[in-house]
């Protein structure tokens, strides 16, 4: 069932004419467990329809556990618009300054160095963090002054960049045959206690986007929650691949901290699961919320099934890269539909 937007389509309104982004406040009388809080969603992809994830994401936040959010996207600075193929422009990433969380669904962003500073200064300053999918290779910076944050960094003691150093893992491979085999999520052997994973039923945790390779084990205080089997079709009700691919089974969503240069150590949530299609089944939502809920140090106040009720109108376009808005790269024919260009208040409807 998807929950009419209502009150806070007027929130956001009036800045639409004015910013690229937008700002959902909650309701006057919301006593959720976000109240008082403000997290910022930052998409950015050409290809898994993170400007479609994150706004239903934002909506889940702010309708129903009282957060503000802020949802950043591509914008082109020709005409304003949402154009997942310019990687030089995330507009509104200042709100950074009073974030209490950033959400990260990025890929290849080649920001340039007054942008990116927020993103740095964040990072840095020991706040926490949640990373979607192409987040492990978020950056692909030309400019010398963050280096570092290049998802391929060879710098010594920040090798391969944010990805590794601060979510856990870069851009290794595909595991799972892209757009042919999907992913299950299944509980990490003794996490079943793990608040995160509170009131996700099995086998709910499902999405097209394919498992991705990590090297094992992951850094540092990695702690694996949800490990990806790799399944035979793109359906949730597909068998399980036989053989090697699920022996072992790839980590999908994980904890960790990052000890920033400040000092102060942040809680990290990442999955490499992630796309507008995966966001549309009931325990992937439940997944990506109590993983933010838990970053906050919220974990307590986590219920025993957090609700994740979609918000106004949600349609998941198919994945894929496109080029000059025309077939994708791939061959995906259902994804005509999906149109960069649109305004950012959109897809908030």
């Amino acid at each position: 069932m998807v929950r009419p937007l209502c009150a806070l389509v007027l929130l956001a309104t009036p800045l639409f004419a004015a910013d690229p982004w937008v700002t959902l406040e909650p309701a006057k009388d919301a006593k959720g467990v976000g109240v008082g809080k403000h997290v910022v969603l930052i998409s950015g992809d050409e290809e898994y329809r993170s400007e479609e994830m994150m706004p239903a994401l934002a909506k889940i936040l702010t309708t129903h556990h009282g957060f503000k959010t802020t949802t950043l996207f591509a914008i082109d600075p020709k005409d304003g618009m949402v154009q997942p193929n310019v990687k030089t422009n995330i507009p509104g990433l200042e709100a950074l300054k009073d974030a209490d969380l950033l959400v990260l669904f990025v890929r290849m962003r080649n920001l340039p160095d007054e942008q990116m500073k927020h993103v740095v200064d964040y990072v840095e300053s020991g706040k926490p963090v949640v990373g979607f999918r192409t987040a492990t290779h978020a950056f692909e910076l030309s400019s010398k002054t963050y280096a570092k944050y290049h998802w391929t960094s060879k710098e010594k003691g920040y090798e391969k960049g944010f990805g590794k150093q601060v979510l856990g893992e870069t851009w290794v491979n595909h595991h799972g045959a892209h757009k042919k085999e999907g992913t299950r999520g299944l509980v990490a052997p003794g996490e079943e206690k793990n608040p995160i994973l509170k009131g996700i039923e099995a086998g709910s945790i499902f999405g097209t986007s394919d498992v991705y390779t990590v090297n094992l084990p992951l850094p540092g205080d990695s702690k694996p929650l949800v490990l990806g089997e790799v399944t035979e079709t793109l359906k949730p009700d597909s068998k399980a691949v036989a053989g090697k691919k699920n022996t072992p089974m790839m980590p999908v969503a994980w904890t960790k901290t990052y000890t920033g240069s400040g000092g102060k150590a942040a809680r990290v949530f990442s999955s490499t699961m992630g796309c507008a299609e995966d966001f549309a089944y009931e325990g992937t939502r439940r997944l990506f919320v109590n993983g933010c809920l838990w970053a906050l140090g919220l974990e307590e106040k986590i219920p025993d099934k957090t609700t994740v009720e979609l918000v106004g109108e949600f349609k998941a376009s198919q994945y894929g890269f496109k080029k000059n808005d025309k077939a994708s790269q791939y061959g995906f024919k259902k994804n005509e539909d999906w149109k960069p260009g649109k305004a950012p208040q959109e897809y908030f409807k």
